[in-house]
């Protein structure tokens, strides 16, 4: 450390002392009444110095030289009454008072009017106005006026008064090299205090870059047209690059082209209008900003704020904070996901019961009515035939509403894990040609074909009795939606690792809108709303979806309006044991005679799951379990 710096941080901490306690919290002032002190304290340190000799010299002082030592005492008690009371113009008003008794003092024994000293009249003011007081220098002015009157006055009575032996040659040098003096002091004082405003005002800035640099949220400030006049260092955590970069249009080139209009207004009306404007931005962003999912384009929120740094329109600036919201964007996009599921789930509730209650209500309305014809008063009217007419309407009705519980009673294991499934080593080709054998009956009475393709006994690993209600469920579904001379064929077709069951019939076949809706509770393709063209409940083929999502496998329903459907189950040879959280089967559809499609329809097999979906997947031969 060197001696100017300890002279200087002794001369700070001495003035700190002395300055009052009303400005020690205003940083400006407390600097002025410093360099009030500063200047009027060395005058008197100079004037201690000094005034033993010049006694010596002189001998008894003049009354002029009295008023000249008097006036040079005012400083100090005009930085004792600054120090006292607080009050710089007051002390500037002593000071100035004690400045103009020097010069007249000095005018008077050296010429009056003419005296070189009367230059020093001029710095009484200009010395005041760096004060930045107004009422000090107004004070100054009056006392200079009243100096230079009062040198006036003398020069009416220069014969008078007593004149000192200077000659004009010299005096007139020596007062003008004080005066540069003392005004070079007052500037070096001020630059000391510009330097240390410099300082800190450094301080300051580097204190806000620090803060900047703490701050995720990336602060931009704009002209009026939208180009950057300045970005924080968090452009290269946010967006990857550095802030030099985001100058002009830097930032604009990054905004997704679609927002672009949308950002050049928002600044725009800022500016003009000065309300704070809030915009949802999409910003793309450059490998460099290392975000941990990857994302090149991300979603972000911008505050603009216009500010006024000066008077002028030119100098007005808007501040925009721009800030991160992707994981926002993302939870908002998954809560209305979860909410439109909902929705979605809550109108499957209500189709479902009014599905249950139809197909509940139906057979029990015919169970009650003609029970109550039997056990009313006009049975004895019946004949044997009606009676058993009626009576067999009765049962039909019943085993109806068994099946439909049992079907629902079905679903319901199979949902909740609790279906007994217990996979065994057996010939599914023969449990395929028994299953046909038993609703040869039926297809006979329908005037249908019904036909095995011959093959060999084909082992597998599954549960036999979930196969055999697979199988009876897609032959009867066959049957009822194949016209009078239609046929319905069945094959095996074995692969590497699984086995193809195949259904095909020559029935009245679906629909492209109806396809994707295959497997949803009580949907029968073709049917609109309680219009039903064939009997059933619409939760075969769920049962089915769910059997074979037990086993691990996958269904390919092909089909086209009057061409028939096939459809095709894919079973593994060695079926796993069925996990807690196995889900439905994935169906695959297709229009019969196009191009299979390679779109996995994810459907519920709860009563209350979200309506189907579709996704797409590669073209692969290998069908891909995705519920």
């Amino acid at each position: 450390m060197t001696i100017k710096t300890v002279l200087t941080s002794l001369i700070d901490d001495r003035l700190a002392g002395l300055v009052h306690e009303s400005v020690a919290d205003n940083a400006p002032a407390r600097a002025r009444h410093q360099r009030f002190l500063v200047s009027r304290l060395a005058t008197g340190a100079v004037m201690m110095v000094g005034l033993p000799p010049y006694l010596l010299w002189r001998g008894v002082p003049s009354g002029f030289e009295v008023l000249a030592i008097a006036s040079l005492l005012l400083p100090v008690f005009a930085a004792v009454l600054l120090a006292r009371t607080g009050s710089l113009w007051i002390a500037h008003a002593v000071s100035s008072a004690g400045l103009t008794g020097l010069v007249v003092a000095l005018a008077g024994v050296t010429g009056g009017a003419t005296s070189p000293a009367a230059v020093w009249l001029v710095a009484i003011p200009l010395e005041a106005l760096v004060s930045g007081s107004l009422r000090a220098t107004i004070a100054a002015s009056v006392m200079a006026v009243l100096g230079v009157l009062t040198v006036v006055a003398l020069g009416a009575w220069a014969g008078a008064l007593p004149v000192m032996d200077i000659s004009a040659g010299i005096a007139l040098p020596a007062f003008a090299i004080t005066a540069i003096g003392h005004v070079a002091a007052q500037a070096l004082e001020h630059m000391r205090n510009e330097g240390v405003w410099r300082e800190r005002l450094r301080d300051n800035e580097a204190r806000d870059r620090l803060l900047l640099s703490a701050i995720d949220d990336l602060v931009t400030w704009h002209d009026r047209n939208g180009r950057v006049l300045e970005a924080s260092v968090s452009a290269t955590r946010l967006l990857g690059s550095d802030p030099a970069r985001l100058r002009g249009h830097g930032l604009l080139e990054r905004v997704h082209v679609a927002d672009r209009p949308a950002f050049l207004k928002a600044v725009s009306d800022v500016a003009a209008t000065g309300r704070p404007a809030t915009l949802p931005l999409r910003l793309h962003v450059e490998a460099e900003a290392g975000r941990p999912d990857g994302a090149s384009l991300i979603h972000a929120e911008m505050r603009a704020h216009r500010i006024e740094h000066g008077p002028h329109e030119a100098a007005m600036a808007v501040v925009a904070v721009t800030r991160d919201m992707t994981e926002h964007h993302r939870h908002a996009v998954e809560l209305e996901r979860a909410r439109a599921e909902a929705e979605r789930a809550d109108a499957i509730k209500g189709r479902f019961l009014a599905n249950v209650t139809h197909e509940l209500r139906t057979p029990l309305n015919a169970i009650i009515g003609f029970s109550e014809v039997l056990a009313g008063q006009g049975a004895v009217s019946l004949g044997p035939d009606q009676a058993r007419e009626y009576a067999g309407i009765i049962g039909a009705s019943g085993h109806h509403l068994l099946g439909v519980v049992n079907t629902l009673l079905d679903m319901s294991r199979i949902q909740s894990g609790n279906f007994d499934c217990a996979p065994e080593c057996f010939d599914i080709a023969g449990l395929l040609r028994a299953c046909c054998d038993l609703m040869r009956l039926k297809a006979d009475a329908a005037g249908i074909v019904l036909t095995v393709a011959p093959s060999g006994p084909v082992e597998i690993t599954a549960d036999p009795a979930a196969c055999r209600q697979v199988l009876i469920n897609l032959i009867s579904n066959a049957v009822k939606f194949t016209p009078r001379g239609g046929r319905v064929d069945l094959s095996l077709r074995r692969g590497a690792g699984s086995l193809d069951i195949v259904v095909a019939d020559t029935g009245v076949g679906i629909g492209t809108d109806d396809l994707p809706k295959l497997g949803t509770p009580f949907f029968q393709a073709g049917s609109g709303g309680y219009k039903r063209q064939h009997e059933g409940t619409g939760l075969g083929l769920s049962v089915v979806q769910g059997l074979v999502g037990l086993h691990g496998g996958a269904l390919l329903i092909e089909s086209a309006p009057q061409a028939g459907t096939v459809v095709t189950v894919t079973l593994p040879l060695v079926c796993p044991a069925p996990a807690a959280d196995h889900g439905p089967a994935p169906i695959r559809t297709a229009v019969r005679g196009a191009p299979v499609s390679r779109r996995v329809v994810r459907l519920p097999l709860g009563l209350f799951d979200a309506e189907p979906s579709a996704a797409s997947v590669p073209a692969d031969p290998v069908l891909r379990r995705t519920a």
